[in-house]
């Protein structure tokens, strides 16, 4: 996109995306394993003001994770990370929802077609949820 000095950019295109995670990633190096694609940045970058994770199901205690990626997936940096707590999840009891804690106010800033990638500490079903805009 064409940039004007002295003008401000503001997002362009508001985007939300879920992805399913329900394979352990315990290799936190610049490769990890059984990592998924949540967002993807447009061709002029965008701020991501919302990250979640979901338990579908009982959990125990463990490291939820986001990764940063600028080369399509090859290589992959921990950028952000909560810790879910154990949590019984039914019909009865609903899940607690983990916010890593995004927002207008704080965002994360993406440049040109960045992505983010999630992946949980344990084998449980979790659905994680992404709002963000594109320039």
């Amino acid at each position: 996109m064409p940039v004007t000095p002295n003008s401000i950019i503001t997002p362009q295109t508001p985007r939300s995306a879920a992805a399913a995670v329900s394979t352990a990633n315990t290799t936190f190096g610049t490769t990890p394993t059984n990592t998924v694609l949540l967002v993807s940045a447009g061709a002029s970058g965008g701020r991501l003001t919302k990250l979640q994770a979901i338990p579908l199901e009982t959990v125990t205690a463990n490291f939820l994770q986001a990764y940063r990626s600028t080369d399509s997936g090859t290589t992959k940096y921990l950028c952000a990370a909560a810790t879910g707590g154990s949590d019984t999840v039914s019909g009865a009891d609903g899940p607690a929802i983990v916010d890593f804690g995004f927002s207008d106010d704080n965002p994360m800033l993406l440049q040109a077609n960045e992505r983010i990638y999630v992946a949980t500490g344990i084998t449980k079903n979790y659905h994680f949820i992404a709002e963000w805009a594109d320039y």
